[in-house]
Formats: C-alpha cells, sequence, structure tokens
C-alpha cells in the first residue's frame, strides 16, 4: 500500500485574491467593514434606503478599484517600501572625523576582547 502525498505548489508565496496581493487585502477587507459599517449607520439613522445604495455603491467600487491599482502599481512589498523610502535622509554631512575614529577603537577593542580579527573585512 503506497501512501500518496499531494504536493503543496503554494509555499512560500503571497496571499493573492483576484489580483491583489498579501496586505492590500487586508486594507479592502478594513474598508468593505467600515462601508458596511457606514450603511447601517445611514440606514438606523433613518436615511432612504436607496439613498444609501447610491452612496455606498459606488464607494464600495472606488475602494475596491483604487486598491487593486495600488497593488499592481506597487506590488507585494512596494508600498513598504515606498513608505520607508520616505523616512531616508537625503545625505547625511559630517564635519569631522571624531566620529570614525570613535568607531574604529570600538571595532578594535571588541576585537581584542573576542579574539576575532575583523580588520580585513
Amino acid at each position: 500500500m503506497a501512501i500518496v502525498y499531494e504536493i503543496n505548489k503554494g509555499v512560500n508565496r503571497s496571499l493573492e485574491f483576484k489580483g491583489i496581493k498579501a496586505q492590500y487585502i487586508i486594507y479592502l477587507a478594513v474598508g468593505m467593514v467600515s462601508l458596511l459599517l457606514l450603511f447601517a449607520i445611514l440606514f438606523i439613522a433613518g436615511v432612504n434606503t436607496y439613498a444609501c445604495m447610491f452612496i455606498i455603491l459606488p464607494a464600495g467600487a472606488g475602494l475596491y478599484f483604487t486598491v487593486q491599482h495600488i497593488s499592481h502599481k506597487h506590488g507585494e512589498h512596494g508600498l513598504m517600501k515606498k513608505a520607508a523610502r520616505r523616512n531616508l535622509p537625503a545625505s547625511v554631512q559630517s564635519r569631522t572625523r571624531k566620529i570614525f575614529i570613535q568607531l574604529n577603537q570600538q571595532s578594535h577593542e571588541e576585537d581584542k576582547k573576542t579574539g576575532r580579527n575583523t580588520t580585513g573585512i
């Protein structure tokens, strides 16, 4: 009797739903839940059902197409990379060499303690 194992070919691949990848699925889900809550609030407040639908349906379609566009434009990790790139400084300036000399002395002292030589790296 041979045991048949199924091969999972989706291991280590990102989650994808209808072309929307990774964290964008969460953005879409949060947006849809917020639209559902908005519909409930409007309905309980006494707004006409057709007026609620006139507000919620275009907002939902706009949310879906916006998230899909961003997902295709930036890819799986692109939006996080874009946000991280905004936090990088344009340049780093140093008027003295003191910080680099101190770094070299600290690494030399650490090499003495551990017995390793990392200066040639």
